[in-house]
């Protein structure tokens, strides 16, 4: 470890901008790595994996201190809970680290905090979570599956309830499984003629790799420090995106020579995965709210090189009347409320709520209304989240369905043969966390009715 950097006190100081200013964990790690980055790897490595795991587990790590504390969680201040937590995972889900080093870096660190009168309740709380870690209770899956499951994969116990009637308690469990797991990073190769160049590249920087589970231009990557350090990502070779997401471009059935609007496009990855299957033809307008993700677009755009996407502000809840039935395709991926990427963003089990789905899911249905307009007569709109909720994903594309004049159209013609289904059959597929190692993704695909001219 560098002289004078503690790496716990790092951490802490992480989970408490957390708790305290609600920072997107993913955003604040990767700020971090860049600030500590003279560090050596093993350091960077603890710190992400403590952090991450953490956030990650920090429903079970409730439960566990809940047992062994003689104060009420609600109770215990916010400073003494990240310690408790950070220090209950490291006991428990690390097992490189001695529960005596666990305990007594926690104590220090409670001190250093200016906490001196609570090391004594932080340490009586660890030694007895390490004597006793062979015997921590969960409720009953019989009797109480929703809170089982909730502390067993630390996910909020409403969503348990909710994804068990929706989706059955085995299913449900392989999806908190499937989020706990380590989270692959996946990369497309923009061209799949330059693939065997792609894969030399990247062994020779010491990164492993691992085929796709749908897609042949799809990559699993591991071994890096940094991605954005990588030669072919940093040359614009490869792009980082989730293989679920990448079934959006490709449902999307593009052919060559369409005009596309990507009307909530930020980070820029459906956008420019469209316009490399034009292969320079066509044009795609990749659209999103604030100036700052656009800004996020064209750096994408710049490191790619790309010349057939224009980036620019537009809001998709305003009507623009120039753009009517404009658009070959339009590619609508929603804001939603990120269920399906839980895995890699926990900060989303802090702050999704019950009402938050109900109105994410009116906020599409606003857009949806807006958007649709764009849509040449026999043209294609499709409509993806990364989420795994029927009132933003089914009900949605039943709801539009039945407002505008559009049909679902199958997806069987465009995804892989093995995530074709009953459902790809008539148009829409919703992917689950872990299922063919990916994120939870949904997918619809429509086609415009109207006539020539109507509204």
């Amino acid at each position: 470890m560098a002289d004078n950097i503690n790496t716990r006190a790092i951490v802490y100081d992480m989970l408490m901008s957390v708790e305290k200013e609600n920072t997107p964990s993913h955003l604040l790690l990767s700020q971090t790595l860049m600030k500590y980055q003279y560090l050596d790897k093993r350091d960077r490595a603890f710190i992400s994996r403590l952090f991450r795991g953490t956030l990650e587990y920090e429903i079970f790590l409730d439960g566990v201190i809940r047992q062994f504390s003689s104060v009420r969680l609600n109770k215990i201040k916010p400073p003494i809970k990240a310690i408790l937590r950070m220090s209950v995972y490291q006991i428990l889900k690390m097992d490189h680290i001695p529960d005596a080093a666990a305990c007594d870096e926690a104590v220090k660190l409670t001190r250093k905090r200016g906490l001196k009168n609570l090391s004594g309740f932080v340490n009586g709380v660890l030694r007895n979570i390490s004597r006793n870690k062979e015997v921590i209770h969960y409720p009953d899956p019989e009797k109480t599956p929703a809170a089982y499951i909730s502390m067993r994969y630390s996910v909020p116990e409403w969503l348990a309830k909710m994804w068990i009637r929706d989706y059955g308690f085995e299913m449900t469990a392989e999806m908190g499984q499937a989020m706990l797991d380590d989270q692959k990073t996946t990369v497309r190769v923009r061209d799949s003629q330059n693939m065997a160049a792609v894969k030399e590249a990247l062994r020779s920087e010491g990164l492993h790799i691992e085929e796709g589970c749908m897609l042949p231009e799809a990559l699993h990557l591991s071994g890096y420090d940094y991605l954005g350090n990588v030669g072919p990502f940093a040359d614009g070779r490869i792009t980082a995106q989730d293989e679920s997401a990448m079934l959006a471009a490709v449902a999307a059935g593009i052919a060559g020579g369409e005009s596309i609007i990507d009307v909530c496009a930020a980070p820029g990855g459906k956008s420019m995965h469209m316009a490399d299957i034009l292969k320079g033809s066509g044009q795609v307008s990749a659209r999103d709210l604030t100036e700052a993700k656009v800004l996020k677009i064209q750096e994408n755009l710049k490191r790619t090189g790309l010349k057939n996407v224009s980036a620019e502000v537009k809001d998709a809840l305003v009507f623009y009347p120039e753009d009517a039935q404009k658009a070959d395709i339009v590619m609508a991926d929603l804001p939603c409320s990120g269920l399906g990427v839980m895995g890699r963003k926990a900060d989303i089990k802090r702050s999704v709520t019950p009402e938050k789905i109900t109105a994410l899911a009116a906020l599409q249905r606003e857009i949806l209304s807006v958007v649709q307009h764009y849509v040449k007569p026999g043209g294609v709109l499709v409509y993806s989240t990364c989420t795994v909720s029927k009132a933003e994903n089914e009900e949605n594309m039943q709801w539009f369905e039945e407002h505008f004049p559009f049909g679902l159209e199958s997806l069987d013609a465009y995804v892989p043969e093995k995530v074709r289904n009953e459902h790809t059959k008539a148009g829409w597929i919703q992917i689950l966390p872990g299922q063919y190692q990916s994120d939870g993704f949904f997918i619809a695909r429509f086609r415009c009715s109207r006539d020539e001219g109507a509204e």
